[in-house]
């Protein structure tokens, strides 16, 4: 029903969006450094129920919605923009934060920690615009129920979004001392994420297409 290609070509975008530093990764990293793994993962199951969520509206006709009605879409999208843009100078700003470094947060229960990684991950603008917009670019309405291909696609993005999520989980502690003990690197990665941040409001911001049909 879906083609290698069009399975690869999620992946691709998928991994990409995933890497590049943004709400979720932020969050669940800081969490986990500050309070432990177990918490980072509690955290991680929030965020992946809001990757089934915006799954399952997507493909039950939210981006037909947007499609309908433009202003909103654009409405939505330049918010995503602007909180990207925030995050982008909270960065890069003089004393900003970088992802590794560790910042004190206050303990959470698991529900409140899962809680807050379902939050983060429903006010992400990264993943509006990947089930929104990217996502329904490699549905082929002629291979099939295209439903069902948005679904499986969608899927292929949850399992990549998850596990790379979840290897940042297991590992930011120790990228955080490791980074602790050169502030160079750490000074560099948080140029680089608010880089990337800014790149891709910008981007958001200017983008013109309109979102895609599922």
């Amino acid at each position: 029903m879906i083609t290698a290609g069009a399975v690869a070509g999620v992946a691709a975008v998928a991994l990409g969006m995933v890497l590049t530093p943004g709400p979720n990764m932020i969050y669940l990293v800081s969490r986990s450094i500050t309070q432990g793994r177990s918490a980072g993962l509690v955290s991680l199951s929030g965020v992946a129920v809001g990757f089934l969520i915006y799954l399952t509206a997507a493909n039950l006709g939210l981006s037909a919605v947007f499609t309908v009605v433009p202003g909103l879409y654009l409405a939505v999208k330049l918010a995503g923009a602007g909180y990207l843009a925030w995050l982008a100078w909270q960065a890069l700003r003089p004393g900003g934060a970088a992802v590794f470094a560790r910042q004190e947060l206050p303990g959470e229960s698991s529900r409140r920690l899962f809680t807050m990684g379902l939050m983060t991950c429903l006010l992400n603008p990264k993943i509006a615009l990947m089930y929104l917009s990217l996502i329904p670019q490699f549905v082929d309405p002629e291979a099939g129920n295209a439903m069902a291909q948005g679904f499986l696609l969608g899927g292929v993005q949850v399992l990549i979004g998850v596990a790379v999520n979840g290897t940042f989980v297991l590992a930011a502690g120790a990228i955080a001392a490791f980074l602790a003990r050169r502030p160079g690197w750490l000074r560099a990665q948080r140029y680089v994420m608010g880089t990337v941040l800014a790149t891709l409001a910008a981007h958001l911001a200017l983008d013109t297409s309109r979102p895609a049909r599922t």
